[in-house]
């Protein structure tokens, strides 16, 4: 053991992170020079020997390298959700109105406005901390402990390796630990591994490839230096052991680790989503004309009526009239009905403004392995020579796989799999395992012996084509046995480089027949051999990838892969599921492109393969700087900070716990089916949600417009303060079952994005309808009924009280759909009661006590029968004006 003055053991070399002032320090360099040192120097560089570490090294090495965590996103305190709840701009405007009410002594609309703050923070807070508690119990480790060995701990005599082992929680890992991994395991720091048996590591986590690789406690160095993931000896924090079992030092912990270098960028402030942006601008399109309106109305009722304290009075009722103060509540309301609905489609929500921004998602980026494949090993062919399915050479492949020493790799349970042969060959009569020579790095095959009915001995081999290819001097083609010559080999190697472009693993399968005399085998009886044919296996489709696929496209979204795979792969997957790929674009190639050229790239490519985590997230927000609204799906570590920076990031239940603390939604299911069913309920949120603020807008415009006009000629004010805000109260309570109306099925066929443009113009064009029926009105009450002096204002705010809501209300109905309502689109029951509840309670009021105290008066039969008229002429005009709209600009909703 490597000791400095004093006697105290070293501490790592290799690994000492802190890097020299100006400096950076270089994990993957580090592990590089690692990964090709043989056993014993690797622990002396790593100041570690085979016994394990003292306690007292240990405490030394954690207070220099600290604790084994890696940063990660901790979900906020209840005080920081409920501030963030409470803070957006109309629940702040609506506060500042309040706190003004009361100081001018309007208690009663005081009461009001605070109500309305108060339930729509609390929905809004109760929903996205119950979601957040959901998310926090998915976020749990494959594993918390690993079994180490420990220096000085005693046990007894009797007690076996395995029981000398101490299993400690994973972040009291430290640099120099010796680890024991076997199967099901996670790998709980970068690791060199000293002793191996069989073992196979699943990288998908950080690399996106779907098969496992091997690994073992020495290899070659090859002439062209691999890529960090491509080391032989060293296995990675977050990956986990398929297979097989090792015993491996620790290299580095925390951050310090090639995952934690990759979680230090994924903590702080998230991306602007498309949702955040589009209630900002709609929400100051809102504000600025409130700023311009109410100051209006204010001084036009100051310089007219010269009373300037009910001026202020009536412009505070304009503003919050103007005010759409329901948005936050119904916005809060369409996501938690929306997180609901998704919870019985196995997805959580874990951000609820993410459902409308899965909507509005236009662009899904996904990676390939388990959602377009079932993420696992199928032995897809089994081939002669000249690319013939040829039964014999699977019967080969099967014994080999079957009397393999140990635990069994993936693809060897794949042949396996084929479980019908073990009776068809009669292997418990007809064979008998003889000998074996096991896999090693440097031959890339194995070999099994086997007696086959007593009669002679027959060695079968399996491995890497080119090593098998090697050892081979014949050929068999059917029941032929010929020389390998070049030709034949040669053509061997085309049938073996299309499959492996139709993105096959492909294995050789060779034998040899000995006497029965033979003695001991070796590594040198693998000569000679006669080749038989090649096994191929693929991570196959899933049966509904391709139907959903073509759903998600019917709903205008393009699906867009990317993997860390590589593009034979991607591209022989993608054809099989129906997803047309005229070329794949790598990793590499999108090194050298600027912002502006890798947008186009971005937009133009479907198929992304060999990608590092960095090149996904510089996809993404290429995508999302070209206008789209980028929606991303992975499970891995790779995936974390394309996560992040998409809209709409999804994971899975299974997934990493980084990659589940980066997503905006977990899918209890790895499946496209079922992201389909959340974006049409993503669309749905968003469709009631943009009916309430077109709604608003319209009415509220339309509603100013009447009151300059008014203002400017009436010696009175056309509608108290009070009964404004009961207006106001009434129509907004008939609005609160939105988010239970359903969207006519034309409307879910296409992503929707909000478009403030879009509201301020509706609100020109629509708003204006309500003011000439409300004129109608005002002529009515002037003419008709002599309700034109200060001594009868009462009467004929009483007629304006009732019709104004009236049509207010009924705009509900015109405007949730672009059809002819009640004909061709009939809103749910729950919008239909409650809208016919307000417009009987807004007639009812003036004829009862409380319409007293609220300064209205009942009104004569007659004007009922006018109402009537005004209600269906202006149910008649705003179907017109709702016709040229569409016609005009394309859309409605």
């Amino acid at each position: 053991m490597t000791t400095i003055s004093g006697g105290t053991p070293a501490l790592p070399r290799t690994l000492d992170l802190r890097a020299p002032a100006g400096g950076k320090p270089e994990t993957g360099d580090a592990l590089h020079r690692l990964a090709w040192l043989d056993t014993d120097a690797a622990l002396a560089d790593l100041g570690a020997h085979r016994a394990g570490l003292t306690d007292e090294e240990v405490e030394r090495r954690r207070e220099r390298f600290g604790r084994n965590e890696v940063p990660h996103e901790k979900p906020p305190a209840w005080y920081t959700q409920l501030r963030h709840a409470f803070a957006n701009p109309f629940n702040l405007l609506l506060t500042t109105l309040a706190i003004v009410s009361g100081a001018t002594g309007d208690r009663e609309a005081l009461i009001v406005i605070g109500l309305m703050v108060l339930l729509s923070t609390g929905l809004r807070f109760v929903q996205e901390f119950r979601s957040n508690k959901a998310a926090e119990a998915l976020l749990a480790l494959v594993s918390t402990s690993t079994a180490v060995e420990r220096d000085g701990d005693e046990f007894p005599a009797d007690s076996t390796p395995a029981m000398r082992r101490r299993e400690i929680p994973m972040d009291e890992l430290v640099p120099g630990d010796i680890v024991y991994l076997s199967a099901g395991d996670m790998v709980p720091a970068d690791m060199r591994v000293i002793s191996a048996k069989d073992l196979f590591i699943s990288q998908s986590s950080l690399t996106g490839e779907a098969l496992p690789v091997e690994k073992a406690e020495r290899a070659p160095q090859p002439a062209t230096p691999p890529g960090l993931t491509e080391l032989p000896t060293i296995c990675f924090m977050g990956t986990s052991v398929v297979s097989g079992t090792a015993t491996a030092v620790v290299a580095a912990t925390g951050s310090h680790t090639s995952f934690g270098a990759l979680a230090k960028g994924l903590t702080g402030q998230r991306a602007t989503t498309a949702f955040d942006v589009g209630v900002s601008k709609v929400s100051w399109l809102f504000i600025r004309f409130i700023v311009v309106m109410v100051p209006i109305v204010f001084l036009l009722n100051g310089f007219t009526k010269h009373d300037w304290v009910e001026a202020l009075l009536f412009g505070l009722a304009i503003a919050v009239g103007l005010t759409p103060e329901m948005l936050p509540m119904i916005v809060t309301t369409n996501l938690a009905k929306g997180a609901v609905t998704m919870a019985r489609h196995k997805t959580i929500v874990k951000r609820l403004s993410s459902i409308q921004n899965l909507g509005a998602m236009d662009v899904l980026c996904t990676d390939k392995t388990g959602t377009l494949t079932q993420d696992k090993i199928v032995l897809e062919r089994h081939i002669n020579i000249v690319g013939e399915e040829d039964d014999s050479v699977l019967a080969l492949a099967y014994l080999n796989s079957y009397y393999q020493t140990g635990l069994k790799n993936l693809l060897d349970r794949a042949v396996l799999d084929h479980g019908e042969l073990k009776k068809e060959l009669a292997i418990d009569y007809a064979y008998g395992k003889l000998d074996e020579i096991p896999f090693d790095f440097t031959r890339r095959r194995m070999s099994v012996v086997v007696d086959h009915q007593h009669a002679h001995h027959q060695l079968i081999c399996k491995g890497a084509v080119e090593e098998v290819l090697a050892v081979c001097t014949s050929a068999r083609d059917e029941d032929r046995v010929m020389e390998l010559t070049p030709e034949r080999r040669q053509v061997a190697r085309d049938v073996v480089a299309e499959l492996n472009e139709d993105g096959f693993r492909v294995v050789a399968v060779a034998y040899r027949d000995f006497d029965s005399t033979h003695g001991p085998y070796a590594v040198a009886d693998e000569s000679d051999l006669i080749l038989a044919g090649f096994i191929s296996f693929l991570d196959p489709p899933k049966e509904t990838a391709g139907p959903a696929l073509q759903a998600l496209k019917t709903h205008g979204i393009t699906v867009k892969i990317l993997t860390g795979d590589n593009d034979l792969v991607s591209r022989k997957v993608c054809r099989d599921v129906g997803l047309h790929v005229d070329r794949i674009v790598l990793g590499n190639e999108l090194a050298g492109l600027d912002d502006s050229q890798l947008g186009e790239a971005a937009d133009r490519g479907i198929v992304f393969a060999k990608l590092t985590p960095a090149d996904k997230v510089r996809i993404v927000r290429a995508l999302r700087a070209r206008g789209h609204t980028v929606g991303f799906l992975g499970d891995g570590i790779n995936d974390a900070g394309a996560l992040r920076e998409a809209d709409v990031g999804i994971s899975v239940d299974s997934a990493v716990d980084i990659a589940k603390e980066s997503a905006d939604i977990i899918l209890l299911e790895k499946s496209l089916m079922v992201l389909e069913e959340g974006v049409i309920e993503g669309r749905k949120t968003f469709g009631n949600t943009i009916k309430y603020i077109k709604m608003t807008a319209s009415s509220n415009f339309g509603n100013v417009f009447s009151v300059l006009i008014a203002s400017a000629f009436l010696p009175f004010l056309p509608m108290l303060p009070i009964q404004l805000l009961t207006v106001n109260l009434l129509y907004d309570l008939s609005q609160a079952s939105i988010p239970w109306d359903d969207m006519d099925p034309e409307y879910l066929t296409v992503p929707r994005k909000w478009r403030a443009d879009d509201i301020g113009r509706f609100m020109l064009c629509i708003g204006p309808t309500s003011s000439v029926f409300d004129i109608a009105t005002f002529a009515l009450m002037w003419y008709l009924y002599g309700a034109n002096s200060v001594e009868h204002q009462t009467l004929f705010q009483s007629a304006w009280f009732i019709e104004s809501l009236l049509t207010q209300t009924l705009i509900v109905h015109m405007i949730r759909t672009a059809k002819i309502p009640f004909v061709q689109s009939r809103a749910t029951w729950p919008v239909l009661v409650l809208t016919a509840a307000i417009i009987g309670c807004g007639i009812l009021l003036p004829f009862s006590s409380l319409g007293t105290k609220l300064g209205l008066v009942p009104l004569p039969v007659s004007y009922f029968a006018w109402l009537l008229a005004i209600a269906i002429g202006y149910a008649a005009l705003t179907h017109v004006m709702k016709s040229w709209y569409m016609r005009r600009f394309g859309t409605w909703l």
